[in-house]
Protein backbone atom coordinates (compact mmCIF):
# COMPACT_ATOMS: atom_id res chain seq x y z
CA UNK A 1 0.00 0.00 0.00
CA UNK A 2 1.60 3.21 -0.71
CA UNK A 3 1.73 5.83 1.40
CA UNK A 4 -0.54 9.00 1.75
CA UNK A 5 1.01 11.75 3.92
CA UNK A 6 0.10 14.68 5.45
CA UNK A 7 1.54 18.64 5.06
CA UNK A 8 3.84 18.02 7.99
CA UNK A 9 5.18 15.09 7.01
CA UNK A 10 5.74 16.33 3.84
CA UNK A 11 7.41 19.47 5.07
CA UNK A 12 9.31 17.11 7.17
CA UNK A 13 10.87 14.83 4.95
CA UNK A 14 12.00 17.98 2.78
CA UNK A 15 13.48 19.55 5.64
CA UNK A 16 15.90 16.27 6.93
CA UNK A 17 16.67 15.90 2.81
CA UNK A 18 17.87 19.19 2.52
CA UNK A 19 19.62 19.46 6.48
CA UNK A 20 21.46 16.48 5.12
CA UNK A 21 23.52 18.16 2.35
CA UNK A 22 21.98 15.65 -0.04
CA UNK A 23 19.94 18.18 -2.32
CA UNK A 24 19.12 21.97 -1.85
CA UNK A 25 16.02 23.31 -1.58
CA UNK A 26 16.44 24.92 -5.23
CA UNK A 27 17.66 21.65 -6.21
CA UNK A 28 13.89 19.86 -5.29
CA UNK A 29 12.39 23.11 -6.32
CA UNK A 30 13.82 22.88 -10.08
CA UNK A 31 12.68 19.01 -9.91
CA UNK A 32 8.86 19.93 -8.77
CA UNK A 33 8.81 22.61 -11.58
CA UNK A 34 10.24 19.96 -14.08
CA UNK A 35 8.02 17.19 -12.87
CA UNK A 36 4.96 19.69 -13.53
CA UNK A 37 5.93 20.30 -16.94
CA UNK A 38 6.96 16.26 -17.66
CA UNK A 39 2.82 15.36 -16.25
CA UNK A 40 1.64 18.36 -18.43
CA UNK A 41 3.72 16.85 -21.45
CA UNK A 42 2.47 12.91 -20.52
CA UNK A 43 -1.66 14.19 -20.12
CA UNK A 44 -1.60 16.20 -23.32
CA UNK A 45 1.37 14.63 -25.72
CA UNK A 46 0.08 17.41 -28.66
CA UNK A 47 1.79 20.07 -26.62
CA UNK A 48 5.14 18.74 -26.54
CA UNK A 49 5.36 19.55 -30.51
CA UNK A 50 3.81 21.97 -30.77
CA UNK A 51 4.19 25.11 -28.01
CA UNK A 52 1.08 26.66 -26.69
CA UNK A 53 0.55 29.26 -24.49
CA UNK A 54 0.34 29.23 -20.75
CA UNK A 55 -1.35 31.03 -17.76
CA UNK A 56 0.89 30.51 -14.52
CA UNK A 57 -0.43 31.99 -11.01
CA UNK A 58 2.26 31.96 -8.15
CA UNK A 59 1.97 32.44 -4.48
CA UNK A 60 3.79 34.08 -2.14
CA UNK A 61 5.31 30.74 -0.41
CA UNK A 62 7.28 27.47 -2.12
CA UNK A 63 4.33 26.80 -4.30
CA UNK A 64 4.57 29.77 -6.26
CA UNK A 65 8.14 29.09 -6.19
CA UNK A 66 7.30 25.55 -7.93
CA UNK A 67 5.16 27.95 -10.67
CA UNK A 68 7.92 30.20 -11.47
CA UNK A 69 10.07 27.19 -12.78
CA UNK A 70 7.43 25.63 -14.89
CA UNK A 71 6.82 29.35 -16.46
CA UNK A 72 10.44 29.45 -17.44
CA UNK A 73 10.21 25.89 -18.49
CA UNK A 74 7.43 26.61 -20.76
CA UNK A 75 9.12 29.92 -22.12
CA UNK A 76 12.27 27.91 -22.98
CA UNK A 77 9.86 25.10 -24.72
CA UNK A 78 8.71 27.76 -26.97
CA UNK A 79 5.34 28.79 -25.20
CA UNK A 80 3.49 32.21 -24.72
CA UNK A 81 3.63 32.51 -21.13
CA UNK A 82 1.60 34.80 -19.32
CA UNK A 83 2.94 35.12 -15.49
CA UNK A 84 0.85 36.65 -11.70
CA UNK A 85 1.80 36.65 -8.62
CA UNK A 86 -0.16 37.44 -5.61
CA UNK A 87 1.88 38.97 -2.93
CA UNK A 88 5.24 41.09 -2.31
CA UNK A 89 8.10 39.50 -4.24
CA UNK A 90 10.51 40.88 -1.71
CA UNK A 91 8.93 38.75 0.93
CA UNK A 92 9.31 35.17 -1.30
CA UNK A 93 11.06 32.79 0.59
CA UNK A 94 14.80 32.49 -0.80
CA UNK A 95 14.27 29.66 -3.11
CA UNK A 96 11.09 30.91 -4.32
CA UNK A 97 12.70 34.09 -4.50
CA UNK A 98 15.62 32.95 -6.86
CA UNK A 99 13.32 31.45 -9.49
CA UNK A 100 11.16 34.28 -9.58
CA UNK A 101 14.12 36.61 -10.48
CA UNK A 102 15.35 34.00 -13.25
CA UNK A 103 11.92 34.57 -14.48
CA UNK A 104 12.30 38.19 -14.14
CA UNK A 105 14.64 37.33 -17.28
CA UNK A 106 12.43 36.12 -19.44
CA UNK A 107 9.20 37.81 -18.96
CA UNK A 108 6.94 39.84 -16.92
CA UNK A 109 5.20 39.26 -13.85
CA UNK A 110 1.66 41.05 -13.15
CA UNK A 111 0.01 41.49 -10.37
CA UNK A 112 -2.87 38.72 -9.55
CA UNK A 113 -5.32 41.19 -8.03
CA UNK A 114 -4.15 43.62 -10.42
CA UNK A 115 -6.20 44.87 -13.84
CA UNK A 116 -6.86 41.49 -16.32
CA UNK A 117 -4.63 42.12 -19.01
CA UNK A 118 -6.88 42.32 -22.27
CA UNK A 119 -7.09 39.78 -24.87
CA UNK A 120 -5.17 37.71 -22.30
CA UNK A 121 -7.75 34.83 -23.30
CA UNK A 122 -8.64 35.48 -26.37
CA UNK A 123 -8.95 32.23 -28.84
CA UNK A 124 -5.57 31.43 -29.63
CA UNK A 125 -5.09 29.72 -33.40
CA UNK A 126 -2.07 27.81 -31.95
CA UNK A 127 -4.85 25.96 -30.13
CA UNK A 128 -5.38 26.21 -25.97
CA UNK A 129 -3.23 25.45 -23.38
CA UNK A 130 -2.57 25.31 -19.38
CA UNK A 131 -3.70 27.27 -16.62
CA UNK A 132 -1.61 26.51 -13.59
CA UNK A 133 -2.41 26.87 -10.32
CA UNK A 134 0.69 27.55 -8.01
CA UNK A 135 -1.06 29.93 -5.57
CA UNK A 136 -1.39 27.98 -2.46
CA UNK A 137 -0.18 24.00 -2.17
CA UNK A 138 0.05 21.60 0.78
CA UNK A 139 0.69 24.12 3.70
CA UNK A 140 -2.27 25.84 3.07
CA UNK A 141 -3.96 26.94 6.52
CA UNK A 142 -6.52 29.40 6.03
CA UNK A 143 -8.98 30.42 4.05
CA UNK A 144 -8.28 32.28 0.85
CA UNK A 145 -8.52 36.13 1.04
CA UNK A 146 -12.18 36.98 -0.18
CA UNK A 147 -10.32 38.69 -3.03
CA UNK A 148 -8.15 36.15 -3.91
CA UNK A 149 -11.09 33.91 -4.44
CA UNK A 150 -12.81 36.01 -6.66
CA UNK A 151 -10.08 36.39 -8.80
CA UNK A 152 -9.34 33.07 -8.69
CA UNK A 153 -12.62 32.39 -9.76
CA UNK A 154 -12.54 34.64 -11.94
CA UNK A 155 -9.17 33.13 -14.16
CA UNK A 156 -10.45 29.43 -13.53
CA UNK A 157 -13.69 30.30 -15.20
CA UNK A 158 -11.85 32.47 -18.28
CA UNK A 159 -9.21 30.13 -18.62
CA UNK A 160 -12.16 27.26 -19.02
CA UNK A 161 -14.41 29.13 -21.25
CA UNK A 162 -11.69 29.81 -23.14
CA UNK A 163 -9.89 26.06 -23.62
CA UNK A 164 -7.50 26.27 -21.02
CA UNK A 165 -6.75 22.97 -19.17
CA UNK A 166 -6.22 23.45 -15.55
CA UNK A 167 -3.48 21.99 -13.93
CA UNK A 168 -2.86 22.53 -10.22
CA UNK A 169 0.35 22.03 -7.98
CA UNK A 170 0.49 20.04 -4.84
CA UNK A 171 -3.39 21.01 -4.75
CA UNK A 172 -6.00 23.04 -6.08
CA UNK A 173 -5.77 26.16 -4.07
CA UNK A 174 -8.39 26.55 -1.02
CA UNK A 175 -8.19 22.78 -0.53
CA UNK A 176 -6.19 21.58 2.81
CA UNK A 177 -4.57 18.90 1.77
CA UNK A 178 -4.52 16.99 5.11
CA UNK A 179 -8.58 16.68 4.97
CA UNK A 180 -9.60 17.43 0.79
CA UNK A 181 -11.81 20.13 2.33
CA UNK A 182 -12.63 23.73 1.24
CA UNK A 183 -11.12 25.76 4.05
CA UNK A 184 -13.97 28.03 4.54
CA UNK A 185 -17.39 28.62 5.28
CA UNK A 186 -18.63 27.76 1.94
CA UNK A 187 -17.41 24.45 1.30
CA UNK A 188 -19.68 24.35 -2.03
CA UNK A 189 -17.17 26.78 -3.61
CA UNK A 190 -17.66 26.00 -7.51
CA UNK A 191 -14.27 27.59 -8.01
CA UNK A 192 -12.02 24.43 -6.66
CA UNK A 193 -10.98 22.24 -9.75
CA UNK A 194 -8.32 21.08 -12.23
CA UNK A 195 -8.08 18.76 -14.93
CA UNK A 196 -4.83 18.05 -13.72
CA UNK A 197 -3.14 17.71 -10.35
CA UNK A 198 0.71 17.44 -10.08
CA UNK A 199 2.08 16.47 -6.54
CA UNK A 200 5.30 14.82 -5.58
CA UNK A 201 7.21 12.39 -4.12
CA UNK A 202 4.11 10.40 -2.10
CA UNK A 203 0.40 11.87 -2.51
CA UNK A 204 -1.57 13.74 0.32
CA UNK A 205 -4.56 12.87 2.47
CA UNK A 206 -6.60 15.46 0.76
CA UNK A 207 -6.09 13.91 -2.56
CA UNK A 208 -8.40 10.63 -1.65
CA UNK A 209 -10.51 11.48 0.80
CA UNK A 210 -12.92 14.76 0.73
CA UNK A 211 -13.47 14.79 -2.80
CA UNK A 212 -11.63 17.48 -3.88
CA UNK A 213 -12.25 18.31 -7.56
CA UNK A 214 -9.24 16.77 -9.58
CA UNK A 215 -9.85 15.06 -13.34
CA UNK A 216 -6.87 13.38 -12.72
CA UNK A 217 -3.35 13.01 -10.34
CA UNK A 218 -0.33 12.18 -10.74
CA UNK A 219 2.79 12.39 -8.27
CA UNK A 220 5.81 13.05 -9.69
CA UNK A 221 9.10 11.26 -7.74
CA UNK A 222 11.81 14.62 -7.03
CA UNK A 223 14.68 12.50 -5.61
CA UNK A 224 13.58 12.25 -1.67
CA UNK A 225 13.68 8.31 -2.03
CA UNK A 226 17.29 8.08 -3.10
CA UNK A 227 18.21 10.31 -0.31
CA UNK A 228 16.36 8.32 2.59
CA UNK A 229 18.29 4.99 1.63
CA UNK A 230 21.72 7.38 1.37
CA UNK A 231 20.79 8.73 4.81
CA UNK A 232 20.52 4.68 5.99
CA UNK A 233 16.60 5.35 6.38
CA UNK A 234 17.05 7.94 9.30
CA UNK A 235 15.32 10.85 10.39
CA UNK A 236 13.16 11.07 6.54
CA UNK A 237 12.75 7.52 6.83
CA UNK A 238 11.33 7.98 10.64
CA UNK A 239 9.24 10.99 9.29
CA UNK A 240 7.56 9.26 6.71
CA UNK A 241 5.20 7.14 8.43
CA UNK A 242 1.83 7.22 6.57
CA UNK A 243 -0.92 9.53 7.95
CA UNK A 244 -2.90 6.78 5.91
CA UNK A 245 -2.52 3.90 3.19
CA UNK A 246 -4.03 3.90 0.16
CA UNK A 247 -5.20 0.55 -0.45
CA UNK A 248 -3.93 -0.06 -4.04
CA UNK A 249 -4.24 -3.78 -4.21
CA UNK A 250 -5.73 -6.67 -1.51
CA UNK A 251 -3.93 -6.99 1.91
CA UNK A 252 -3.35 -10.74 2.24
CA UNK A 253 -3.56 -13.98 0.16
CA UNK A 254 -6.56 -14.69 -1.74
CA UNK A 255 -5.45 -18.12 -3.65
CA UNK A 256 -6.63 -21.50 -2.52
CA UNK A 257 -3.83 -23.95 -1.89
CA UNK A 258 -5.71 -27.61 -2.02
CA UNK A 259 -7.42 -28.72 1.42
CA UNK A 260 -11.06 -29.25 2.00
CA UNK A 261 -14.50 -26.56 2.79
CA UNK A 262 -13.71 -26.38 6.11
CA UNK A 263 -10.33 -25.56 5.59
CA UNK A 264 -11.39 -21.77 4.02
CA UNK A 265 -14.01 -21.55 7.06
CA UNK A 266 -17.37 -21.28 7.62
CA UNK A 267 -19.54 -17.86 7.39
CA UNK A 268 -22.78 -17.59 9.26
CA UNK A 269 -25.06 -14.68 8.10
CA UNK A 270 -28.18 -13.56 10.01
CA UNK A 271 -30.84 -13.08 8.33
CA UNK A 272 -34.38 -11.16 9.34
CA UNK A 273 -37.89 -12.48 8.67
CA UNK A 274 -40.10 -12.95 5.48
CA UNK A 275 -40.02 -10.64 2.79
CA UNK A 276 -36.96 -9.18 4.26
CA UNK A 277 -34.27 -12.41 2.96
CA UNK A 278 -32.98 -10.51 -0.05
CA UNK A 279 -30.16 -8.89 1.90
CA UNK A 280 -29.07 -11.68 3.46
CA UNK A 281 -29.07 -13.63 0.43
CA UNK A 282 -26.73 -10.75 -1.22
CA UNK A 283 -24.46 -11.25 1.72
CA UNK A 284 -24.33 -14.88 1.93
CA UNK A 285 -23.92 -15.14 -2.02
CA UNK A 286 -20.87 -12.35 -1.93
CA UNK A 287 -19.15 -14.53 1.19
CA UNK A 288 -19.60 -17.67 -0.94
CA UNK A 289 -18.23 -15.99 -4.19
CA UNK A 290 -15.11 -14.14 -2.40
CA UNK A 291 -13.76 -18.09 -1.17
CA UNK A 292 -15.32 -19.09 2.14
CA UNK A 293 -15.55 -22.70 2.12
CA UNK A 294 -19.05 -22.91 3.71
CA UNK A 295 -21.67 -20.08 4.19
CA UNK A 296 -24.64 -20.50 6.33
CA UNK A 297 -27.68 -17.87 6.58
CA UNK A 298 -29.74 -18.44 9.66
CA UNK A 299 -33.25 -16.98 9.41
CA UNK A 300 -36.46 -17.18 11.44
CA UNK A 301 -38.26 -20.48 11.35
CA UNK A 302 -40.78 -18.51 8.96
CA UNK A 303 -38.64 -17.41 6.67
CA UNK A 304 -37.44 -21.17 6.00
CA UNK A 305 -39.45 -21.95 3.09
CA UNK A 306 -38.55 -18.36 0.90
CA UNK A 307 -34.68 -18.70 1.38
CA UNK A 308 -35.39 -22.48 0.56
CA UNK A 309 -36.48 -21.40 -2.68
CA UNK A 310 -33.72 -19.31 -3.55
CA UNK A 311 -30.46 -20.67 -2.60
CA UNK A 312 -28.89 -24.04 -3.68
CA UNK A 313 -24.86 -23.50 -2.44
CA UNK A 314 -25.43 -21.71 0.56
CA UNK A 315 -26.43 -23.77 3.32
CA UNK A 316 -29.76 -22.61 5.91
CA UNK A 317 -30.51 -23.16 8.99
CA UNK A 318 -33.49 -22.05 11.07
CA UNK A 319 -31.97 -19.27 14.42
CA UNK A 320 -35.08 -18.08 16.23
CA UNK A 321 -33.18 -15.90 18.60
CA UNK A 322 -30.54 -15.22 20.79
CA UNK A 323 -30.09 -18.77 22.49
CA UNK A 324 -30.31 -20.44 19.00
CA UNK A 325 -28.00 -18.87 17.98
CA UNK A 326 -26.01 -19.42 20.81
CA UNK A 327 -26.33 -23.54 20.45
CA UNK A 328 -25.28 -22.88 16.72
CA UNK A 329 -21.73 -21.24 18.17
CA UNK A 330 -21.14 -23.98 19.83
CA UNK A 331 -19.76 -25.60 16.73
CA UNK A 332 -16.07 -23.94 16.37
CA UNK A 333 -15.83 -24.06 12.74
CA UNK A 334 -18.48 -21.34 12.19
CA UNK A 335 -15.52 -19.21 12.67
CA UNK A 336 -16.79 -15.40 11.30
CA UNK A 337 -20.42 -14.21 11.74
CA UNK A 338 -22.28 -11.26 10.03
CA UNK A 339 -25.49 -9.77 11.02
CA UNK A 340 -27.50 -6.55 9.68
CA UNK A 341 -28.02 -6.98 6.09
CA UNK A 342 -31.96 -6.90 6.04
CA UNK A 343 -31.89 -8.23 10.02
CA UNK A 344 -34.36 -5.88 11.60
CA UNK A 345 -34.06 -3.94 15.12
CA UNK A 346 -36.36 -5.82 17.40
CA UNK A 347 -36.20 -7.51 20.42
CA UNK A 348 -35.21 -10.99 17.97
CA UNK A 349 -32.64 -8.81 16.38
CA UNK A 350 -30.97 -7.30 19.87
CA UNK A 351 -30.60 -10.85 21.39
CA UNK A 352 -28.90 -12.08 18.22
CA UNK A 353 -26.61 -9.08 18.38
CA UNK A 354 -25.77 -9.77 21.98
CA UNK A 355 -25.33 -13.53 21.50
CA UNK A 356 -22.87 -13.05 18.73
CA UNK A 357 -20.78 -10.32 20.30
CA UNK A 358 -20.56 -12.26 23.94
CA UNK A 359 -19.83 -15.15 22.17
CA UNK A 360 -16.97 -16.64 24.64
CA UNK A 361 -14.97 -17.51 21.91
CA UNK A 362 -14.87 -13.94 20.56
CA UNK A 363 -14.64 -15.20 16.63
CA UNK A 364 -14.94 -12.30 13.61
CA UNK A 365 -18.28 -10.51 13.61
CA UNK A 366 -19.17 -8.44 10.21
CA UNK A 367 -21.38 -5.29 12.04
CA UNK A 368 -24.03 -3.69 8.90
CA UNK A 369 -27.16 -1.75 8.25
CA UNK A 370 -29.55 -2.88 11.12
CA UNK A 371 -27.27 -4.39 13.47
CA UNK A 372 -25.30 -0.86 13.36
CA UNK A 373 -28.36 0.87 14.58
CA UNK A 374 -29.06 -1.55 17.67
CA UNK A 375 -25.44 -1.35 18.66
CA UNK A 376 -26.23 2.62 18.54
CA UNK A 377 -29.02 2.77 20.56
CA UNK A 378 -27.93 0.13 22.82
CA UNK A 379 -25.10 1.17 25.08
CA UNK A 380 -24.77 -2.62 26.30
CA UNK A 381 -24.56 -3.62 22.75
CA UNK A 382 -21.48 -1.43 21.83
CA UNK A 383 -19.68 -1.98 25.41
CA UNK A 384 -19.45 -5.67 23.91
CA UNK A 385 -17.52 -5.02 20.80
CA UNK A 386 -14.05 -6.20 20.58
CA UNK A 387 -10.95 -6.61 18.19
CA UNK A 388 -12.26 -9.47 16.37
CA UNK A 389 -15.24 -7.14 14.99
CA UNK A 390 -15.76 -5.15 11.82
CA UNK A 391 -17.93 -2.21 11.73
CA UNK A 392 -19.48 -1.14 7.88
CA UNK A 393 -21.09 2.29 8.46
CA UNK A 394 -22.02 4.71 5.69
CA UNK A 395 -22.07 8.29 6.77
CA UNK A 396 -25.67 8.21 8.30
CA UNK A 397 -24.98 4.75 10.66
CA UNK A 398 -21.74 6.23 11.35
CA UNK A 399 -23.29 9.81 12.61
CA UNK A 400 -25.66 7.24 15.14
CA UNK A 401 -23.08 5.29 16.18
CA UNK A 402 -20.28 8.67 16.66
CA UNK A 403 -22.42 11.68 16.78
CA UNK A 404 -19.91 13.80 18.84
CA UNK A 405 -17.59 12.64 15.89
CA UNK A 406 -19.89 12.93 13.21
CA UNK A 407 -20.45 16.81 14.34
CA UNK A 408 -16.88 17.43 14.13
CA UNK A 409 -16.13 16.58 10.64
CA UNK A 410 -19.37 18.22 9.66
CA UNK A 411 -18.26 21.41 10.70
CA UNK A 412 -17.02 24.03 7.95
CA UNK A 413 -13.13 24.05 8.04
CA UNK A 414 -12.03 27.14 8.70
CA UNK A 415 -8.28 26.49 9.27
CA UNK A 416 -5.33 23.51 8.35
CA UNK A 417 -5.17 20.60 9.07
CA UNK A 418 -8.72 20.09 8.99
CA UNK A 419 -10.76 17.25 10.75
CA UNK A 420 -10.53 15.04 8.37
CA UNK A 421 -12.80 11.62 7.43
CA UNK A 422 -9.16 9.53 8.53
CA UNK A 423 -9.53 11.53 12.08
CA UNK A 424 -12.91 10.53 12.09
CA UNK A 425 -12.29 6.67 11.19
CA UNK A 426 -9.26 6.31 13.41
CA UNK A 427 -11.45 8.41 16.51
CA UNK A 428 -14.06 5.68 15.65
CA UNK A 429 -12.41 3.15 15.86
CA UNK A 430 -10.30 3.72 18.97
CA UNK A 431 -13.50 4.19 20.81
CA UNK A 432 -15.25 1.24 19.80
CA UNK A 433 -12.23 -0.92 20.23
CA UNK A 434 -12.45 -2.66 16.57
CA UNK A 435 -11.74 -2.06 13.07
CA UNK A 436 -14.39 0.46 11.61
CA UNK A 437 -15.16 1.03 7.97
CA UNK A 438 -16.54 4.55 6.76
CA UNK A 439 -18.07 3.80 3.91
CA UNK A 440 -18.33 6.69 0.65
CA UNK A 441 -16.22 7.52 -2.46
CA UNK A 442 -13.52 7.60 0.09
CA UNK A 443 -13.89 4.63 1.72
CA UNK A 444 -11.90 4.83 5.37
CA UNK A 445 -10.30 1.62 7.27
CA UNK A 446 -9.13 2.27 10.86
CA UNK A 447 -7.95 0.32 13.53
CA UNK A 448 -8.10 1.03 17.37
CA UNK A 449 -4.33 1.23 16.97
CA UNK A 450 -4.47 3.74 14.59
CA UNK A 451 -3.34 1.81 11.34
CA UNK A 452 -5.56 3.21 8.46
CA UNK A 453 -6.15 2.84 5.19
CA UNK A 454 -8.09 4.75 2.45
CA UNK A 455 -10.20 2.99 -0.53
CA UNK A 456 -10.73 5.94 -3.15
CA UNK A 457 -13.40 5.16 -5.53
CA UNK A 458 -12.48 8.24 -7.29
CA UNK A 459 -11.31 9.44 -10.76
CA UNK A 460 -9.45 6.97 -12.71
CA UNK A 461 -11.01 4.10 -10.36
CA UNK A 462 -14.48 5.96 -9.94
CA UNK A 463 -17.34 3.29 -9.57
CA UNK A 464 -20.61 5.24 -9.41
CA UNK A 465 -22.83 2.04 -9.97
CA UNK A 466 -22.46 1.31 -6.27
CA UNK A 467 -25.11 3.42 -5.73
CA UNK A 468 -27.80 0.50 -5.78
CA UNK A 469 -29.63 -0.96 -3.43
CA UNK A 470 -27.80 -4.04 -1.87
CA UNK A 471 -24.47 -3.38 -2.84
CA UNK A 472 -23.40 -2.53 1.03
CA UNK A 473 -25.10 -5.92 1.64
CA UNK A 474 -22.81 -7.59 -0.74
CA UNK A 475 -19.74 -5.65 0.82
CA UNK A 476 -20.27 -6.88 4.37
CA UNK A 477 -20.72 -10.56 2.62
CA UNK A 478 -17.26 -10.11 1.24
CA UNK A 479 -15.42 -9.39 4.24
CA UNK A 480 -17.12 -11.60 6.35
CA UNK A 481 -16.24 -14.33 3.68
CA UNK A 482 -12.34 -12.97 4.11
CA UNK A 483 -12.61 -13.19 7.99
CA UNK A 484 -13.94 -17.01 7.55
CA UNK A 485 -11.10 -17.57 4.96
CA UNK A 486 -8.52 -16.33 8.53
CA UNK A 487 -7.57 -12.54 6.78
CA UNK A 488 -7.70 -10.61 9.62
CA UNK A 489 -10.29 -7.71 10.48
CA UNK A 490 -8.17 -4.81 8.60
CA UNK A 491 -7.19 -6.70 5.69
CA UNK A 492 -10.48 -8.28 5.70
CA UNK A 493 -12.09 -5.11 5.33
CA UNK A 494 -8.95 -3.13 3.01
CA UNK A 495 -9.72 -6.53 0.72
CA UNK A 496 -13.31 -6.25 0.97
CA UNK A 497 -13.61 -3.15 -0.14
CA UNK A 498 -10.83 -3.35 -2.48
CA UNK A 499 -12.76 -5.75 -4.32
CA UNK A 500 -15.87 -4.27 -3.90
CA UNK A 501 -14.69 -1.41 -6.48
CA UNK A 502 -12.90 -3.92 -8.54
CA UNK A 503 -16.00 -6.15 -9.08
CA UNK A 504 -18.35 -2.97 -10.13
CA UNK A 505 -15.86 -1.77 -12.18
CA UNK A 506 -15.49 -4.69 -14.33
CA UNK A 507 -19.03 -5.16 -14.98
CA UNK A 508 -19.59 -1.53 -15.52
CA UNK A 509 -23.17 0.60 -16.09
CA UNK A 510 -26.08 -1.05 -15.72
CA UNK A 511 -24.27 -2.52 -12.14
CA UNK A 512 -27.10 -4.10 -9.60
CA UNK A 513 -26.18 -5.53 -6.09
CA UNK A 514 -26.56 -9.38 -7.56
CA UNK A 515 -23.96 -8.12 -10.21
CA UNK A 516 -21.33 -8.09 -7.76
CA UNK A 517 -20.33 -11.82 -6.76
CA UNK A 518 -20.76 -12.96 -10.18
CA UNK A 519 -18.30 -10.35 -11.35
CA UNK A 520 -15.53 -11.70 -9.06
CA UNK A 521 -14.38 -14.80 -10.55
CA UNK A 522 -13.80 -12.64 -14.31
CA UNK A 523 -11.74 -10.09 -11.48
CA UNK A 524 -9.47 -13.16 -10.50
CA UNK A 525 -8.84 -14.18 -13.37
CA UNK A 526 -7.42 -10.58 -14.24
CA UNK A 527 -5.52 -10.74 -10.65
CA UNK A 528 -3.94 -13.92 -12.33
CA UNK A 529 -5.30 -15.78 -9.70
Amino acid sequence: MPDLLNSAQMRAIEAAAIASGLVTGLELMERAGRGVVEAIFEEWPGFRAAPQRAVVLCGPGNNGGDGFVVARLLKEWGWEVALFLYGDPARLPPDARANYLRWCGLGEVRDFLGEMPEGLFDAAPSGDGVMVDALFGTGLARPLDARVRARLAEFRAQGQFCGLHSVAVDMPSGIDSDSGRFLGEDEGWSGVQADLCVSFHRPRVGHFVGEPSVGRLVVKDIGLDGIADRMGRGAACRESTPAAELICRWSGDLRKSGGHKYTHGHALILSGPPGRGGAGRLAARGALRIGAGLVTLGCPPDAMPENAARLDAVMLRPVADGEALAELLVDPRVNAVCLGPGLGTGAREMDLVAAALGDAQRRAVVLDADALTLVARHPELFALLHEACVLTPHAGEFARLFPDIAETLAVPATRGPAFSKVNAAREAAMRAGCVVLFKGPDTVIADKAGRCAVNAALRERAAPWLATAGSGDVLAGFIVGLLARGFSPFDAACTGAWLHVKAARRFGPGLIAEDLPDALPTVFRDLGL
